[in-house]
């Protein structure tokens, strides 16, 4: 059997291993490492399995004190993107320059100076010697150099740009200006300070964000990632448009684990967009649908695309990681959902059904491997009960290494065991990278009042209106989200654009009385819309990774891949309207109804953009369906009672419609 449906498995994996390597390096910047030989693959091994130990070390026994902690995993992590990344994408891969060497060994001198100095430094409270103002120097073009390589250009010209803003400050339009900051001030503030470089995002890159990276690397060990493409053909694989729903069901569980839009796309789509083709789904709709769904696993809780653990520390007010996962539960849900209506619908609309018999795995073959997900249900559950984060990270790397002793195939020795530990940390170094930059923008707006300052003229510039304030927001936040890393895009637009949410809804009050509902909107808005930039032309690189695959054209593929993703830009707004969808301060039944009328909605709304329902839609039909969707969506009673009524009329005309078609198409045969 297991003979049987790896044939099965080999007949739509359309790409190979390099193939799909290849798309990584040009889609996902994070990918296109050096491959190299000889006494530095070596030091690159075992240095980043040092990293990862040193990263367990300080789970199981505590982290050390802040400063020392950050700077120690900053170190390592540009330690390694110096040696691993390129200078310039095409540039050789099999040889480390001069140059680099000596940048990494810069990067060390960098991560080891607080250990050395800790207790000179935290005396002198921020009067820095020359020695100290020059590493500070030094750190900041370090961290910038490692985010161009690493992460890309976007976010490094943002950081960039902040630094020359605190530089200016005087010169700056009234509305922005400020005094201006020195050279030495802002050295004191990006690294002998726990306001930039050494800021709260690099915390949580330092503590829980890097253990769940180890323990999604040890879950790609055990085989759970093509597991979850087998899991997802057994249940979904007969439906109408079968593989369309493969590669939604499948990517929102690779979105438990994965931190990458691109990366999602290229693991679960070399093998679902292959199917959907061959089902009879056009190129650029079965590239947006991997699109849409594997961007939408950077919305799915727990992990969020690491995003989760940063919005705990950024939200603050006692928030737990708990309360977000649950929070994103039901947004998460639309969202999915939206897409799998969408896809019955178009598959409906083209007369497409499911896969054969021969084409499905054995069920049977895939329950037995069902232990596989266990792992992930164990974080859930210790979580839940209120085990440290760190703590359930770690439990669930054992449980990954108990789970594949079931199975030979899934069993991890001991090597299996060190090459995951050295893939966790390798995939760690961009969220290093990524982290240690936006501490830069954070670290200029806390000292410069940037934030409120960008969110008091946004407001004015809407005339206090709340409709047209979300807009500027939503393209703000799509525009700072374009090429950027899930943690990076999550702390540029909490940072910049979410303050303006916050001073709309909560005017003239103190940032720490501000209700939590309102904190976790503003966030939870701006993250959505950030994260969407990945489908949203002109920088759609999702879709784009998913049109290298497909053969489609990639502008093409980006819009249908908006176009599936409608649900992704209603449903911040709902959250904005209706905060009972985040499950805070509401009842069992008001979360009920609020679920139900928006599943509706989205249905509605599905149907009328797809233009298909039981039959073909008429212009004026499609247009009545959005608009029903749209008050169904809106939290008002009265506009959800009006849009349930129109919904059901619509329903019944569409019965009575495809029963009349079935009937005629009897009696003429």
């Amino acid at each position: 059997m297991a003979d049987n449906k790896d044939i099965k498995n080999e007949k739509f994996q359309q790409l190979s291993e390099a193939e799909q390597q290849a798309l990584l390096e040009k889609y996902d910047i994070e990918s296109n490492t050096r491959n190299v030989t000889g006494i530095f693959r070596w030091i690159i091994y075992f240095g980043l399995l040092a990293f990862a130990l040193f990263q367990l070390y300080t789970v199981i026994f505590g982290v050390f004190p802040a400063q020392i902690q950050r700077t120690v995993h900053l170190g390592f992590g540009l330690t390694f993107i110096f040696l691993l990344f390129p200078a310039r994408r095409k540039a050789r891969k099999d040889k480390i320059p001069f140059y680099d060497v000596i940048l990494a060994i810069l990067a060390i001198i960098v991560g080891s100076y607080w250990t050395i100095n800790y207790e000179r430094l935290v005396k002198m409270v921020g009067q820095l010697e020359t020695t100290d103002f020059y590493i500070g120097v030094l750190a900041v073009l370090l961290v910038l150099e490692a985010a161009r390589r690493a992460v890309g250009l976007p976010i490094t010209i943002i950081a960039a740009l902040f630094l020359v803003y605190a530089f200016y400050g005087q010169y700056m339009p009234d509305f922005i200006a400020h005094r201006g900051q020195s050279i030495e001030s802002l050295a004191n503030l990006m690294f002998f300070s726990t306001d930039g470089i050494l800021g709260t995002p690099i915390s949580v890159s330092a503590t829980f964000i890097f253990v769940f990276l180890l323990f999604g690397a040890f879950l790609v060990k055990t085989g759970v990632g093509q597991y979850f493409n087998d899991l997802a053909v057994s249940i979904a694989g007969k439906l109408v448009g079968g593989p369309a729903k493969v590669a939604v069901f499948s990517s929102a569980l690779q979105g438990t684990i994965s931190g990458s839009s691109v990366a999602n796309v290229v693991t679960s789509g070399s093998y679902t967009i292959p199917m959907m083709k061959k089902l009879g789904y056009k190129k650029e709709f079965a590239g947006a649908v991997e699109a849409a769904a594997s961007t939408g696993g950077q919305l799915m809780p727990p992990i969020m695309g690491a995003a989760a653990f940063l919005m705990v520390e950024f939200i603050g007010r006692g928030v737990t990681y708990w309360d977000i996962a649950k929070a994103a539960a039901i947004p998460a849900l639309l969202y999915f959902t939206g897409i799998w209506i969408m896809t019955h619908f178009e598959a409906k609309r083209l007369g497409l059904k499911g896969l054969s018999d021969e084409e499905m795995p054995d069920r049977k073959e895939v329950l037995k491997k069902i232990y596989l997900l266990i792992p992930i249900l164990l974080i859930i559950v210790l979580m839940l009960v209120g085990v440290p984060v760190m703590h359930a990270a770690l439990y669930g790397i054992l449980a990954c290494i108990l789970a594949g002793m079931v199975n030979k195939e899934t069993r991890l020795g001991p090597l299996e065991m060190i090459d995951a530990l050295v893939e966790g940390a390798r995939t760690a170094l961009g969220v290093v990278a990524a982290t240690a930059c936006a501490g830069i923008i954070v670290g200029v707006v806390v000292k410069t009042g940037l934030g409120l300052s960008l969110a008091n003229s946004l407001v004015q510039l809407a005339g206090g209106s709340i409709i047209l304030t979300l807009f500027l927001v939503m393209i703000a936040s799509l525009i700072l989200g374009m090429g950027a890393p899930t943690t990076a895009n999550y702390v540029i637009t909490s940072t910049i654009a979410a303050p303006a949410i916050i001073a709309l809804l909560a005017p003239n009050t103190p940032s720490d009385l501000v209700p939590v509902v309102v904190v976790m909107s503003a966030h939870f808005f701006v993250f959505y819309f950030g994260i969407i930039a990945d489908i949203t032309p002109p920088v759609a690189l999702a879709a784009f990774a998913a049109s290298g695959i497909s053969g489609g054209d990639p502008i093409k593929t980006g819009v249908n891949s908006s176009k599936l993703a409608i649900a992704a830009f209603i449903i911040p707004y709902m959250i904005i309207f209706s905060p009972a969808l985040l499950m805070i301060d509401v009842t069992v039944m008001q979360i009920i109804w609020v679920t139900f009328t928006a599943i509706m909605g989205m249905l509605a709304i599905g149907s009328g953009v797809i233009g298909y329902w039981y039959r073909k839609l008429m212009w004026f039909e499609r247009i009545i369906l959005i608009a029903a969707g749209l008050a169904m969506i809106y939290p008002e009673s009265i506009s959800d009672i009006t849009g349930l009524i129109v919904f059901g009329i619509m329903f019944g005309i569409q019965v009575i419609g495809d029963k009349k078609g079935k009937g005629t198409k009897t009696v003429t045969s």
